[in-house]
Order: C-alpha cells, then sequence, then structure tokens
C-alpha cells in the first residue's frame, strides 16, 4: 500500500497523467484503506452495540420468567411432512400437547403449546411462564446473544464493503462522464483541423 501511494505521488508529474487518471488512483487507493481499515471497524462497532442490546434483553427475559412444571391433558401427534427427498437430516415429529400449570399466584392457568418431546397425558413437562403465569418461550442466552451479535457484525462489515464499494463505483463513473466530456471538448477544437497538413503549426 506505501509504495502504491508512493507511486501516484511519482506519477503526478507525468505528462501522460490526466487529472482524472490521478483522481480515479486515488478513489481506489482510499476505497481499499475503507475497506481494510474502515469494514472491520464498522463490523466490530455493529457487533458490540448490538450484543449490548441482546444482553440486556436476555438479562430482563431471565428476570421476568421462571421455569415451572405443566402437567399434560391432551396430546396429538403432528408428523412433519418431508418435501425434499435429499434431506440430509430428517425433520423430527412435533406434539402439539393441552397443559395446565399453576401460576405464581396459585391460579391454573391452561394453553396449548407444541414441543419436540415425546409426552403422555398426565405427564409433568418443565415450560417457561412470565410473572403473570402465561406460558412464554424460552429466554435467551447470552450464548445466543452472542452469536447473534457476531452475525450482526459480520452483515454490517459486508454492508460497509459493499457501501464502498458502490462508492467507489458512483466515483469512477463520475470521472469517466468527465473525462469523455473533457475529450468533446478536445476534439471540437482539433477536430475540424485534423489531417490538414500543417494544422500544428
Amino acid at each position: 500500500m506505501v509504495r502504491t501511494i508512493v507511486g501516484l505521488w511519482r506519477w503526478r508529474g507525468n505528462p501522460l497523467c490526466r487529472p482524472t487518471d490521478l483522481r480515479e488512483a486515488w478513489l481506489g487507493v482510499c476505497a481499499v484503506l475503507l475497506i481494510v481499515l474502515g469494514a472491520p471497524a464498522a463490523g466490530f462497532a455493529g457487533a458490540g452495540a448490538v450484543e449490548s442490546a441482546l444482553v440486556e434483553s436476555a438479562q430482563q427475559q431471565h428476570a421476568e420468567r421462571q421455569r415451572t412444571w405443566a402437567t399434560a391433558e391432551q396430546v396429538s401427534l403432528e408428523r412433519s411432512v418431508v418435501t425434499d427427498a435429499e434431506a440430509v437430516t430428517p425433520r423430527k415429529d412435533r406434539y402439539r400437547v393441552r397443559a395446565h400449570w399453576y401460576a405464581p399466584d396459585g391460579n391454573v392457568r391452561q394453553g396449548s403449546m407444541v414441543t419436540q418431546r415425546a409426552v403422555d397425558a398426565g405427564d409433568r413437562f418443565p415450560i417457561w411462564t412470565d410473572q403473570r403465569g402465561r406460558h412464554a418461550g424460552r429466554p435467551m442466552t447470552t450464548h445466543t446473544a452472542s452469536s447473534h451479535s457476531a452475525l450482526a457484525g459480520l452483515g454490517v462489515g459486508a454492508a460497509a464493503v459493499v457501501a464502498v464499494e458502490c462508492g467507489r463505483r458512483c466515483g469512477v463513473r463520475l470521472l469517466m462522464r468527465r473525462r469523455y466530456a473533457a475529450w468533446a471538448q478536445e476534439w471540437q477544437r482539433i477536430g475540424p483541423d485534423w489531417g490538414r497538413a500543417g494544422a500544428g503549426n
């Protein structure tokens, strides 16, 4: 990268180097620097912001939800229909369970839920409930929050790379338009005299 910058600095005095050529070269150097340095920085910043928000959400979910035991009343099997014959792993059957459990205030709650665990009527199985005793999903773990934040960081970094490349392409297109306009003006100036003897004198 240093050699490239030094080469561009020396090239600027070349009589064959047009201003648009030098600008295009510097635009490429800036784009590379932004991709190499800016994209990872944006990815780390995005991952950090997402992780802090997800960890806070996970802590809040753990504080608001609790694990309790439910008793199955009715169980129906929902067999998975595999439409892809080339599927590597078959989908597991799911069970729709009608169950009841006790809320923190002692009242009985009832509800229907889907689980992959084989449950028979009368069996007890653990579920998650909110502060009012309503059935809730499993709270997010810090490991899941870290995984999601890493994916978000990769997405932000990739988006930064795409944005820089789009900006570089737009800049090159603008320089090409200016270059063509300069060529057109130059041709209008020397075009009528092209090929005439002594036109350059």
